[in-house]
Protein backbone atom coordinates (compact mmCIF):
# COMPACT_ATOMS: atom_id res chain seq x y z
CA UNK A 1 0.00 0.00 0.00
CA UNK A 2 1.03 3.52 -0.49
CA UNK A 3 0.78 6.93 0.96
CA UNK A 4 -1.73 8.06 -1.97
CA UNK A 5 -3.59 5.09 -1.28
CA UNK A 6 -4.48 5.92 2.67
CA UNK A 7 -6.82 8.73 4.37
CA UNK A 8 -4.36 10.96 4.45
CA UNK A 9 -5.56 14.42 3.39
CA UNK A 10 -8.82 12.65 2.27
CA UNK A 11 -12.23 13.39 4.22
CA UNK A 12 -12.68 10.92 6.42
CA UNK A 13 -15.95 9.61 8.49
CA UNK A 14 -14.96 9.24 11.96
CA UNK A 15 -16.11 6.10 13.82
CA UNK A 16 -16.57 5.25 17.46
CA UNK A 17 -17.05 1.72 17.51
CA UNK A 18 -13.66 -0.27 16.93
CA UNK A 19 -12.41 -1.23 13.42
CA UNK A 20 -8.84 -2.89 13.15
CA UNK A 21 -9.33 -2.48 9.44
CA UNK A 22 -8.78 1.08 9.47
CA UNK A 23 -5.08 0.44 10.28
CA UNK A 24 -3.15 1.38 6.99
CA UNK A 25 0.85 -0.62 6.42
CA UNK A 26 3.35 1.58 4.28
CA UNK A 27 5.96 -0.44 3.62
CA UNK A 28 9.45 0.75 4.95
CA UNK A 29 11.13 -0.52 1.66
CA UNK A 30 10.57 1.30 -1.08
CA UNK A 31 11.86 5.23 0.85
CA UNK A 32 14.82 2.80 1.75
CA UNK A 33 15.93 1.81 -2.01
CA UNK A 34 15.59 5.82 -2.54
CA UNK A 35 18.88 6.10 0.09
CA UNK A 36 20.89 3.01 -1.29
CA UNK A 37 19.50 0.68 1.60
CA UNK A 38 18.79 -2.45 -0.43
CA UNK A 39 19.64 -5.46 1.80
CA UNK A 40 21.22 -5.62 5.47
CA UNK A 41 20.27 -2.35 7.55
CA UNK A 42 22.81 0.03 8.65
CA UNK A 43 21.33 0.86 12.11
CA UNK A 44 18.71 -0.51 14.33
CA UNK A 45 16.49 1.08 16.51
CA UNK A 46 12.43 2.53 17.06
CA UNK A 47 9.83 4.06 16.40
CA UNK A 48 8.33 5.70 19.73
CA UNK A 49 4.81 7.34 19.37
CA UNK A 50 3.04 8.57 22.05
CA UNK A 51 -0.57 9.00 21.47
CA UNK A 52 -3.05 11.63 23.92
CA UNK A 53 -6.44 10.53 22.85
CA UNK A 54 -7.28 7.16 23.56
CA UNK A 55 -10.46 6.58 25.31
CA UNK A 56 -13.24 3.71 25.60
CA UNK A 57 -16.24 2.90 27.97
CA UNK A 58 -15.93 0.67 31.03
CA UNK A 59 -18.67 -1.96 31.65
CA UNK A 60 -21.00 0.48 33.17
CA UNK A 61 -20.80 3.15 30.26
CA UNK A 62 -17.90 5.38 31.77
CA UNK A 63 -15.39 7.12 29.85
CA UNK A 64 -11.73 6.18 29.99
CA UNK A 65 -8.72 7.72 29.33
CA UNK A 66 -4.74 6.94 28.80
CA UNK A 67 -2.31 8.17 27.15
CA UNK A 68 -0.11 5.13 25.15
CA UNK A 69 3.21 4.41 24.09
CA UNK A 70 4.02 2.37 21.35
CA UNK A 71 7.82 0.88 20.19
CA UNK A 72 7.91 0.08 16.70
CA UNK A 73 11.10 -1.84 15.94
CA UNK A 74 13.04 -0.26 12.84
CA UNK A 75 13.14 -3.80 11.16
CA UNK A 76 9.48 -4.32 10.83
CA UNK A 77 8.58 -4.16 7.32
CA UNK A 78 5.75 -1.32 7.57
CA UNK A 79 4.63 1.63 9.30
CA UNK A 80 1.08 2.78 10.38
CA UNK A 81 0.27 5.45 8.71
CA UNK A 82 -0.36 8.75 11.28
CA UNK A 83 -3.54 8.89 10.08
CA UNK A 84 -5.15 5.96 10.02
CA UNK A 85 -3.55 5.36 13.54
CA UNK A 86 -5.68 8.41 14.74
CA UNK A 87 -9.08 7.10 12.88
CA UNK A 88 -8.22 3.82 14.91
CA UNK A 89 -7.48 4.91 18.30
CA UNK A 90 -10.80 6.89 17.49
CA UNK A 91 -12.94 4.08 16.98
CA UNK A 92 -12.48 3.04 20.71
CA UNK A 93 -14.69 5.98 21.74
CA UNK A 94 -17.92 4.38 22.43
CA UNK A 95 -16.67 0.88 22.90
CA UNK A 96 -16.84 -0.98 25.92
CA UNK A 97 -13.59 -3.03 27.05
CA UNK A 98 -13.71 -4.51 30.68
CA UNK A 99 -10.25 -3.77 31.55
CA UNK A 100 -7.57 -0.84 30.40
CA UNK A 101 -5.40 -4.36 29.91
CA UNK A 102 -8.03 -5.85 27.10
CA UNK A 103 -7.83 -2.18 25.69
CA UNK A 104 -3.27 -2.55 25.38
CA UNK A 105 -3.76 -5.96 24.03
CA UNK A 106 -6.27 -5.50 21.81
CA UNK A 107 -3.89 -2.30 20.21
CA UNK A 108 -0.77 -4.55 20.88
CA UNK A 109 -2.48 -7.53 18.32
CA UNK A 110 -3.92 -4.79 15.97
CA UNK A 111 -1.09 -2.54 15.43
CA UNK A 112 2.10 -5.70 15.60
CA UNK A 113 -0.15 -7.08 12.47
CA UNK A 114 -0.56 -4.04 10.99
CA UNK A 115 3.63 -3.16 11.42
CA UNK A 116 4.47 -7.06 10.76
CA UNK A 117 6.50 -7.35 13.80
CA UNK A 118 5.75 -7.56 17.32
CA UNK A 119 5.07 -4.15 18.82
CA UNK A 120 5.23 -2.87 22.67
CA UNK A 121 2.53 -0.71 24.10
CA UNK A 122 1.99 0.88 27.22
CA UNK A 123 -1.19 2.80 28.54
CA UNK A 124 -0.28 5.27 31.37
CA UNK A 125 -4.03 5.61 33.17
CA UNK A 126 -4.80 9.32 34.70
CA UNK A 127 -3.22 8.68 38.25
CA UNK A 128 0.20 8.27 36.34
CA UNK A 129 -0.27 11.35 34.13
CA UNK A 130 1.86 13.42 37.24
CA UNK A 131 4.88 11.12 36.03
CA UNK A 132 5.38 11.74 32.72
CA UNK A 133 7.93 14.78 32.57
CA UNK A 134 9.28 16.79 30.10
CA UNK A 135 13.35 17.09 29.21
CA UNK A 136 15.10 18.80 26.67
CA UNK A 137 17.96 16.55 24.80
CA UNK A 138 21.59 17.22 26.16
CA UNK A 139 24.54 17.78 24.42
CA UNK A 140 25.84 20.95 22.64
CA UNK A 141 23.41 22.67 21.39
CA UNK A 142 24.11 23.82 17.23
CA UNK A 143 21.63 26.72 17.18
CA UNK A 144 23.85 28.71 18.70
CA UNK A 145 25.83 29.17 15.55
CA UNK A 146 25.33 32.59 13.74
CA UNK A 147 25.53 30.89 10.06
CA UNK A 148 24.06 32.21 6.53
CA UNK A 149 22.57 29.33 4.31
CA UNK A 150 19.90 29.01 1.51
CA UNK A 151 19.62 25.30 0.90
CA UNK A 152 16.31 23.74 1.70
CA UNK A 153 16.37 20.22 0.23
CA UNK A 154 18.35 17.65 1.87
CA UNK A 155 22.23 17.87 0.71
CA UNK A 156 24.95 15.86 2.00
CA UNK A 157 27.43 17.20 0.32
CA UNK A 158 27.44 19.77 3.04
CA UNK A 159 28.45 17.71 5.42
CA UNK A 160 32.42 17.89 6.40
CA UNK A 161 34.81 16.22 8.68
CA UNK A 162 38.21 16.13 9.73
CA UNK A 163 39.17 12.85 8.68
CA UNK A 164 43.02 13.61 9.03
CA UNK A 165 42.52 14.20 12.86
CA UNK A 166 41.49 12.34 15.92
CA UNK A 167 38.40 10.56 16.89
CA UNK A 168 36.04 12.61 18.88
CA UNK A 169 32.79 11.41 20.85
CA UNK A 170 30.16 13.88 20.87
CA UNK A 171 26.25 14.64 21.17
CA UNK A 172 25.20 17.46 19.21
CA UNK A 173 21.63 18.97 19.06
CA UNK A 174 19.32 21.13 17.38
CA UNK A 175 15.56 21.99 17.79
CA UNK A 176 15.64 23.26 13.76
CA UNK A 177 14.58 20.67 12.01
CA UNK A 178 11.48 20.53 9.81
CA UNK A 179 10.56 18.72 6.92
CA UNK A 180 6.39 18.30 5.16
CA UNK A 181 4.08 15.80 5.00
CA UNK A 182 4.26 13.66 1.96
CA UNK A 183 0.88 14.04 1.26
CA UNK A 184 -0.55 17.09 2.28
CA UNK A 185 2.71 18.89 2.77
CA UNK A 186 1.85 20.15 6.30
CA UNK A 187 4.71 21.13 8.15
CA UNK A 188 6.26 18.75 10.81
CA UNK A 189 8.47 20.32 13.19
CA UNK A 190 11.14 18.26 15.22
CA UNK A 191 14.34 18.57 17.58
CA UNK A 192 17.30 16.08 16.47
CA UNK A 193 20.24 14.91 18.44
CA UNK A 194 23.01 13.15 17.08
CA UNK A 195 25.53 11.18 19.23
CA UNK A 196 28.69 9.78 17.47
CA UNK A 197 32.38 8.82 17.75
CA UNK A 198 34.46 8.99 14.82
CA UNK A 199 35.97 11.95 12.56
CA UNK A 200 35.05 15.68 14.18
CA UNK A 201 32.07 16.77 12.03
CA UNK A 202 32.46 20.38 11.51
CA UNK A 203 29.07 22.02 13.25
CA UNK A 204 28.06 24.52 10.99
CA UNK A 205 28.05 22.29 7.90
CA UNK A 206 25.93 20.03 10.27
CA UNK A 207 23.32 22.68 11.24
CA UNK A 208 23.44 23.55 7.91
CA UNK A 209 22.39 19.95 6.47
CA UNK A 210 19.76 19.61 9.46
CA UNK A 211 18.44 22.74 7.73
CA UNK A 212 18.36 21.81 4.64
CA UNK A 213 15.27 19.41 5.24
CA UNK A 214 12.85 22.96 5.39
CA UNK A 215 11.00 22.13 2.37
CA UNK A 216 11.83 18.39 2.13
CA UNK A 217 8.94 15.77 2.03
CA UNK A 218 9.13 12.65 3.64
CA UNK A 219 7.63 10.79 6.67
CA UNK A 220 9.47 10.91 10.54
CA UNK A 221 10.78 7.67 10.31
CA UNK A 222 12.00 8.38 6.47
CA UNK A 223 13.46 11.73 7.34
CA UNK A 224 15.85 10.44 10.00
CA UNK A 225 16.82 7.32 8.16
CA UNK A 226 17.89 9.67 5.52
CA UNK A 227 19.95 11.66 7.85
CA UNK A 228 21.75 8.59 9.52
CA UNK A 229 22.93 7.07 5.85
CA UNK A 230 24.11 10.32 4.88
CA UNK A 231 25.82 11.40 8.15
CA UNK A 232 27.26 7.91 7.99
CA UNK A 233 28.66 8.04 4.71
CA UNK A 234 30.02 11.60 4.14
CA UNK A 235 31.45 12.02 7.64
CA UNK A 236 32.50 8.55 8.29
CA UNK A 237 31.61 8.00 11.83
CA UNK A 238 32.63 4.74 13.80
CA UNK A 239 29.45 4.98 16.06
CA UNK A 240 26.02 6.89 14.80
CA UNK A 241 23.40 7.20 16.75
CA UNK A 242 20.72 9.64 15.72
CA UNK A 243 17.20 10.47 17.68
CA UNK A 244 14.38 12.83 16.34
CA UNK A 245 11.54 14.02 18.39
CA UNK A 246 8.77 15.59 16.67
CA UNK A 247 5.85 17.90 17.84
CA UNK A 248 2.56 16.27 17.88
CA UNK A 249 -0.48 16.69 15.36
CA UNK A 250 -3.68 15.00 15.55
CA UNK A 251 -3.21 13.57 19.71
CA UNK A 252 -0.04 11.60 18.23
CA UNK A 253 3.57 12.53 18.02
CA UNK A 254 6.52 10.21 16.54
CA UNK A 255 10.02 9.85 17.43
CA UNK A 256 12.43 7.57 15.25
CA UNK A 257 16.00 6.12 16.70
CA UNK A 258 18.56 4.76 15.04
CA UNK A 259 22.10 3.34 16.07
CA UNK A 260 24.90 1.15 14.69
CA UNK A 261 25.80 0.36 18.01
CA UNK A 262 24.53 -0.95 21.41
CA UNK A 263 23.44 2.39 23.28
CA UNK A 264 20.63 2.24 26.04
CA UNK A 265 16.98 3.16 24.75
CA UNK A 266 16.38 6.81 24.97
CA UNK A 267 14.17 8.02 27.82
CA UNK A 268 10.27 8.79 26.18
CA UNK A 269 10.74 11.96 27.73
CA UNK A 270 8.50 14.66 25.75
CA UNK A 271 10.38 18.13 24.86
CA UNK A 272 8.62 21.99 26.05
CA UNK A 273 7.26 21.15 22.06
CA UNK A 274 5.56 18.17 22.47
Amino acid sequence: MTPDQSPLGKPSTYTEQYDASLLFPIARGAAREQIGIVARLPFFGTDIWNAYELSWLNTRGKPQIAIATFYVPADSPNIVESKSFKLYLGSFAHTTFDSIDIVRDTIKRDVSACCGASVSVHLYGPAEFGKLALEEFDGLSLDRLDLDTDIYQPDASLLKAAHGEAPVEETLYSNLLKSNCPVTGQPDWGSVQIHYVGPQIDQASLLRYIISYRNHTGFHEQCVEKMFVDVLNACQPVKLAIYARYTRRGGLDINPFRTNFNVPMPDNLRTARQ
